[in-house]
């Protein structure tokens, strides 16, 4: 299963900076561009929702084998239509099968550990999702962007991906259902919990979803474009433990203010960044991508201290629906922006988010107190890009969800 999911990144990786690369050689524009990239999280949004009910229907199986063979496919339309239309229609499609995919994928892994090791499994699954995202950046070198070569190539993986699943001993999983909490009452129970969640899916559809548009626009080479998002995603399976770890150990609502306005700071400085030598930039960029894509998890960490054990799977739907909402509108406004102000508006855009995150937390540190530390749940990293992960109530103090 793990061999599965390394493939399936594999090909995820490659196929998000190659498209973001190719849009911009053949002429798309950022703001057009901006758009063909929000279509996947809007994709990846409903896939969340529509695959339990779909595999409720149909069986984790056979829903897992039709969502792997659409993705498939789609990555091979991209080739043979070169029109914003239809790649804005197939990245939706890849970003419904993906989120499928990995629900299903994610599910069935969690079905095959006990309590005792589920923590080790949640962390060789992180590992092998990072590896698999930073090694996707890598096959850009492999053959020429401007060719069908790597389209090919990111379908391969992602057939070849659902084999070792599909032949797995493992037992399949029961799918079940649980009714949402609301938004409007996490945003009452977690107002600060909420809000991180949505501004880091804008941070994180900007980076994901444009930032090879941008490396492209400012002059990078293919290969440094390849390197520039690998450290981007090398930060952030690199950070999430320490940072997770300080805030269990501390009040958790300071340690993600701290954070944010330390990757705010971070952010207005990369524009000179992206000037030095490779290998002092790409640590820039390491540190940068390490510290936004920390916020996310910080974030949903912070709102299931406010949550009851019994509503924290309901709430997680909803998180994913708020989550997905910044990361549809990450893309779409840092392509207008790109479009009239050029690409260092790339990171004063995350700049300005960040740092009117930042001010929300302050007021809300001055106006409401914190929840005692020991009241705390435990912190779990999450990769950036995955669907659900169920946990027994036993590992930890209530049901917590992997999110993209």
């Amino acid at each position: 299963m793990l061999l599965g999911i390394l493939l399936l990144m594999l090909g995820n990786g490659l196929q998000a900076s190659l498209l973001g690369l190719r849009a911009s050689q053949q002429g798309f524009g950022s703001s057009v561009t901006g758009v063909v990239m929000a279509c996947f999280f809007a994709g990846f949004l409903l896939g969340s929702i529509w695959t339990p009910h779909a595999v409720y229907r149909v069986g984790y199986v056979r829903a897992f084998a039709a969502l792997a063979a659409s993705a498939s496919i789609s990555i091979l339309v991209h080739a043979v239509f070169l029109t914003p239309l239809i790649w804005g229609i197939m990245r939706f499609v890849t970003g419904l099968c993906y989120s499928g995919i990995f629900v299903i994928a994610e599910s069935w892994l969690n079905e095959t550990v006990s309590n005792e090791n589920r923590g080790q499994m949640i962390a060789f699954y992180m590992a092998v999702s990072f590896l698999g995202m930073g090694g996707g950046q890598l096959l850009l070198k492999a053959a020429d962007p401007g060719k069908t070569d790597l389209f090919i190539l990111a379908s391969i993986l992602i057939s070849v991906s659902v084999v070792p699943s599909l032949l797995s001993a493992s037992p399949v999983p029961l799918p079940h259902q649980s009714d949402g909490v609301g938004v409007g009452k996490l945003f009452r129970i977690c107002p600060l919990g909420i809000c991180g969640i949505f501004c880091a899916g804008v941070i994180n559809g900007t980076l994901l979803g444009m930032g090879a548009v941008f490396a492209h626009n400012a002059g990078l080479s293919v290969a440094q474009l390849a390197a520039f998002m690998l450290a981007l995603i090398a930060g952030a399976a690199l950070m999430q433990y320490p940072i997770g770890k300080l805030s269990d150990i501390f009040d958790r609502r300071k340690v993600l203010t701290i954070t944010i306005f330390i990757a705010s700071i971070t952010a207005v400085f990369m524009n000179v960044a992206m000037a030095w030598p490779d290998p002092w930039m790409l640590l820039a960029v390491g540190v940068f991508g390490g510290l936004c894509l920390s916020i996310h998890p910080l974030s949903i960490a912070f709102t299931n201290d406010y949550i009851a054990s019994d509503e924290v799977l309901g709430a997680s739907s909803d998180m994913v629906l708020v989550l997905g909402a910044g990361s549809v509108a990450g893309p779409l406004f840092i392509g207008q922006l790109m479009k009239w102000f050029g690409p260092p508006v790339f990171f004063w855009w995350q700049a300005l988010v960040l740092f009117c995150l930042g001010l929300f937390a302050i007021w809300r540190i001055l106006n409401v107190p914190s929840i005692p530390l020991e009241d705390q749940g435990e912190y779990i990293a999450t990769p950036v890009q995955t669907s659900f992960v169920e946990l027994d109530k036993e590992y930890d103090k209530s049901t917590e969800i992997l999110f993209p």
